[in-house]
């Protein structure tokens, strides 16, 4: 049977009833502009851009994410406003930047001390099985009033120490140091004795050879290999217990977001979580290569952590997190949701996860270093 249309509107109109899309429809596409707090160089931004890479191809180029780094737009720090007024659509941040706002926000980085010993699964766990993302929009849409939702996508952790002038035997040695650290982490610092500086990364090196500061956190690995770290101190720690387990967010302005097909909310969805999990494993391995590069290049001492100080640091955490319970009820109510929801499952992993060193040890016995010689 031969079918004749007399004009094109007939045959336009047959198609869409039909459910197919005419080409010019099919290469309609929808871009967001989003910006991350991190300079493009860094693999944290390789994050992002895995992250827009994904959203691509889920929803057939639909919908595209503009993956800006820092300052394309507006300075780092101002991501989260500029989102809430959607002078941008979204962000690629961590949350423990917006601590100034309210103490809370560190909860929802993972940080500090892993939250009751959580790592990143069970904090992963937490906020999907737990209630936690649903806290987490409370906190940004009721507590800090702003129109935005948001997603966990950057395992940014276990961080290191940091990196010292001089051997860190004990916690007396770690006293008076002068060092750079952040937030609420230099806080913790500060109660264990230690003076802190806050600079942003790009100071530290020039700071570090200025003899501004004595020792330094940044993230470890890779990006302290970027840095250039190795080629200023040699003594380089690890692991700290500030950022075991840091989790970074994706945030969309929240009518963006309902502005979004089905469809499309699903694709973000699922990129996140991929993202999450796929750039974490390539992370880990190029951390491994960095480490060794470390070492073998630039002569790096990497060190265990004296247990003493990561001991005193989960005391002062303890500390500071009873004093913000008492007197900011959110704050309260997100830390008692994780602790029960720890208190369940850090000690069943315990009892069914063999140490991770005791395989690691058999296969890959540690190197300990020769006793020194008396005079």
């Amino acid at each position: 049977m031969r079918i004749v249309f007399k004009t094109m509107s007939a045959l336009a109109a047959l198609v869409a009833a039909l459910g197919f899309s005419s080409q010019a429809d099919a290469q309609q596409s929808r871009t967001l502009k989003m910006q991350s707090t991190w300079p493009a160089s860094l693999t944290l931004q390789d994050n992002f851009r895995f992250f827009a890479e994904r959203v691509d191809k889920l929803t057939g180029g639909e919908l595209k994410i503009e993956a800006l780094a820092a300052g394309q737009i507006v300075p780092p720090f101002e991501v989260l406003d500029a989102t809430h007024k959607k002078v941008i659509d979204g962000a690629h941040a961590i949350a423990y930047y917006w601590v100034g706002k309210n103490k809370a926000a560190t909860l929802f980085s993972a940080t500090p001390a892993g939250i009751a010993g959580m790592d990143h699964m069970d904090y992963m766990g937490w906020l999907y099985e737990g209630g936690g993302l649903d806290l987490w929009w409370e906190f940004y849409q009721k507590e800090l009033k702003l129109n935005l939702v948001v997603f966990p996508i950057l395992p940014a952790s276990p961080q290191a120490l940091g990196w010292f002038k001089r051997p860190i035997k004990n916690l007396e040695d770690f006293k008076g140091l002068k060092c750079r650290q952040t937030g609420i982490v230099a806080e913790i610092y500060q109660r264990m004795g230690m003076q802190t500086v806050n600079l942003p990364g790009g100071e530290i090196v020039p700071a570090a050879q200025r003899g501004v500061i004595d020792c330094a956190e940044w993230v470890g690995g890779v990006e302290d290999l970027k840095l250039g770290l190795p080629q200023v101190w040699k003594y380089h720690y690890t692991p700290g217990m500030h950022e075991s387990s840091s989790i970074g967010e994706l945030m969309i302005n929240s009518e963006v977001w309902a502005s979004l097909k089905p469809q499309q909310q699903e694709a973000i969805r699922s990129a996140t979580s991929e993202t999450f999990l796929r750039w974490w494993v390539k992370w880990q391995h190029q951390n491994a290569d960095a480490i060794e590069e470390m070492r073998t290049k630039h002569g790096t001492q990497i060190l265990r952590t004296p247990p003493e100080i990561l001991t005193a640091f989960f005391k002062a955490w303890d500390e500071i997190a009873k004093e913000e319970s008492a007197k900011n009820p959110f704050f309260k109510k997100v830390l008692e949701s994780q602790r029960a929801y720890a208190s369940k499952v850090v000690p069943a992993k315990r009892f069914m996860f063999p140490p991770y060193s005791f395989a690691a040890n058999y296969y890959w016995p540690e190197k300990r270093a020769a006793p020194a010689k008396s005079n």
